[in-house]
């Protein structure tokens, strides 16, 4: 029988509840307009999908981990569709640039914090 599912479920869950701690730990440490919380989730998130698949590719791990640390708990854990929808109220807000800056940022931070985290597990 295949338990991928359960892999998935189990490592999104866990990603899932980290995801809102930290998030709600960092907003309500740094208040600002900027929705930080979710930024840094996903910049954290990203290095850490770059870092376990460089660890789990270079350590020949089956693709059971890659479900449960990369699907599952990265999945998760990181939100781009939180991210979405907060630029979605920046711009019903009228906060065209801010909204524009976040997509953008989002994005180019985190392929280059994925990118960095591949590399340096790869050795």
């Amino acid at each position: 029988m295949n338990y991928s599912w359960l892999l998935i479920g189990v490592g999104g869950g866990a990603g899932a509840i980290v995801r809102y701690l930290m998030q709600q730990y960092v907003q309500g440490r740094w208040a600002l307009a900027w929705p930080v919380g979710t930024g840094a989730v996903n910049a954290l998130g990203c290095l850490l999908a770059g870092l376990l698949l460089g660890v789990l590719e270079r350590h020949h791990l089956g693709a059971g981990w890659r479900l449960l640390l990369i699907t599952g708990f990265c999945g998760g854990f990181t939100t781009f569709s939180a991210v979405a929808l907060e630029n979605v109220a920046l711009l019903r807000e009228g906060q065209v640039g801010l909204a524009a800056l976040y997509a953008g940022g989002s994005v180019v931070v985190g392929v280059l914090l994925a990118g960095a985290g591949y590399w340096l597990a790869r050795g």
